[in-house]
């Protein structure tokens, strides 16, 4: 069947297409009677605006599109739905897609992006590889990264964006720990090429040092950081032995995947090796997990994330944002417990 055209309606209800879209369009200058009329016919036969069409006479899709490093890790399922109700209370729609910052082939996803005209695009990512690239799309279309720039990028043109104090949440993790009584402590699960991991390692470091308390690292070398990535490292260390008596974990999925390995090694968390996580995944509160983590204020970020890029779209001319840091919570559970 041939789709309904504003013109056949224009024909059925005996005005012109320029009354129709005002009276789907909820302009003025149209009578009630001639408005319900129109507005019956376009649900009886099934007539749909044509957004395209309006895009390009408007210059906005109300199109956010979102690019993801990996959609079963339920911290990154979970921010996507906060984006989208974001997104959405705004009057606009997410276009959702998967890449990683570092992969050869990311420029198609910025490029199918852009070619559905989208009004921005958010990339969530902490890899060392993300500010160079959005960087190169910054002048085609607001961009904002979703993660922590490393270092390296401050002294070039600022990329907007939103991220947590990863290097202080580290601090209270190591802080909280000792507090407890841990003096000897396995970190795991840090990705190098992960800046907001190597902030947290190096914040619990900062701490350990200064406080003077030893630990010993077991460092990620998968590109995710998944369960299996934490449940592989945890088997290791209990093979091994160890006389820690806490682990710091990179992440709550890292964190999980160490609790598994724990029940396979009838170790008891926290009565033998007391486990905090980051980031507050919403597995970590289930009862019969518990996880004593580091909270992201998951709501907050998407918020000033959908804010902050579309402020840039509605503006002329590109300008320099700053980057908006948020700050973790501690949410103390059943994991840790005091020696």
């Amino acid at each position: 069947m041939e789709p309904i055209t504003i013109k056949d309606i224009a024909r059925m209800a005996g005005v012109s297409c320029a009354t129709v879209s005002r009276a789907i369009n909820g302009a003025s200058g149209v009578e009630a009677g001639t408005r319900e009329r129109i507005l019956t016919l376009c649900r009886q036969h099934g007539y749909r605006r044509n957004l395209l069409a309006r895009s390009l006479s408007a210059r906005k899709t109300g199109l956010i599109g979102c690019i993801l490093p990996d959609l079963n890790n339920p911290l990154f399922a979970e921010l996507s739905l906060l984006l989208e109700q974001a997104v959405r209370q705004r009057g606009c729609h997410l276009l959702l897609c998967h890449g990683l910052a570092e992969d050869p082939d990311i420029s198609q996803v910025f490029d199918y992006l852009i070619g559905h005209r989208v009004d921005g695009i958010l990339l969530v990512s902490s890899s060392r590889q993300a500010p160079p690239l959005l960087r190169r799309y910054m002048s085609r279309v607001p961009v904002l990264l979703l993660g922590s720039p490393a270092p390296e990028s401050i002294s070039q043109p600022s990329i907007p964006a939103v991220t947590v104090d990863d290097l202080a949440g580290g601090r209270m993790a190591a802080e909280y720990l000792y507090g407890l009584g841990h003096r000897r402590v396995v970190y795991i699960g840090l990705r190098l090429h992960n800046h907001s991991h190597v902030l947290r390692h190096r914040g619990f470091l900062d701490v350990a040092r200064r406080l003077g308390f030893s630990v010993r690292t077991l460092s990620n070398s998968t590109g995710l950081s998944n369960i299996m990535a934490g449940y592989h490292l945890a088997r290791a260390l209990f093979f091994d032995g160890f006389q820690e008596t806490a682990i710091a974990a990179a992440c709550d999925t890292v964190a999980l995947g160490v609790l598994s390995a724990a029940a396979e090694f009838h170790i008891s968390i926290p009565e033998e090796l007391s486990l905090l996580g980051f980031d507050n995944i919403s597995y970590a509160a289930l009862p019969n997990i518990r996880l004593t983590t580091l909270a992201q204020p998951s709501a907050d970020i998407a918020e000033a994330a959908v804010h902050s890029l579309l402020s840039q779209a509605a503006q002329s001319a590109m300008q320099q944002v700053p980057p908006i840091l948020l700050s973790p919570t501690l949410l103390p559970r059943s994991t840790c417990r005091q020696l």
